[in-house]
């Protein structure tokens, strides 16, 4: 049997390894069923495998994008403050009219965001599970990193968080017409306000 000479230290010479993707994000639950059932909702997802304890989703060519775990022993209970942690996950959408879809979509079936804001790289929707895991449907509004690192350097000294929006208004604009260009664009922050005014925790 022949055999191919590897060696890490040719890797190495190479620079540092990076990872290739995000491959997935795993939740802990103890409640299995219902986690699954807004999670396929949510990101129009369907099951790869489930059994009593475990749940695995996927919408793309990854075996998996969500795991759900059902864990014995978990409080249900809410914390008297938050507490450090994951803030939220996020995923991506292709352009506006995807994003605006899926806002509309989820709104029939009761699902609707907590927060939306034109954070200035991206226009985010925030959402809640049922366990109050916090997830962010987004789209990017730059095409590259240069030009997000820009607006970076240019408008987060003054505004970090971004500007809230109306989503049924941005279907409005949408649908009547207005480019893509002019509804992606960031407002500034108005006068008297801080960027933490435009959060919603």
């Amino acid at each position: 049997m022949s055999t191919q000479r590897r060696s890490l230290a040719d890797i190495a010479k190479t620079g540092t390894p990076h990872p290739a993707k995000l491959g997935h994000i795993v939740v802990r639950t103890a409640n299995l069923a219902k986690l699954k059932d807004w999670y396929l909702t949510l990101l129009a997802a369907r099951v790869s495998y489930e059994n009593a304890q475990v749940c695995f989703l996927t919408y793309d060519e990854e075996h998996h994008r969500l795991g759900i775990v059902q864990l014995p022993g978990i409080s249900t209970a809410a914390p008297a403050a938050p507490l450090p942690g994951l803030e939220h996950v996020s995923f991506t959408y292709a352009d506006l009219g995807q994003l605006l879809a899926t806002y509309r979509r989820l709104k029939s079936v009761g699902i609707e965001p907590f927060w939306t804001i034109n954070h200035g790289p991206t226009l985010s929707m925030y959402y809640r599970d049922p366990d109050g895991n916090k997830v962010e449907l987004q789209v990017d509004v730059f095409k590259t990193a240069e030009e997000v690192n820009d607006f970076l350097e240019r408008y987060y000294p003054e505004n970090f968080m971004g500007i809230l929006f109306d989503p049924e208004e941005m279907i409005r604009k949408y649908e009547a017409g207005v480019p893509i260009a002019e509804l992606y664009r960031r407002p500034k922050l108005p006068e008297g306000m801080t960027p933490w005014d435009m959060h919603r925790p």
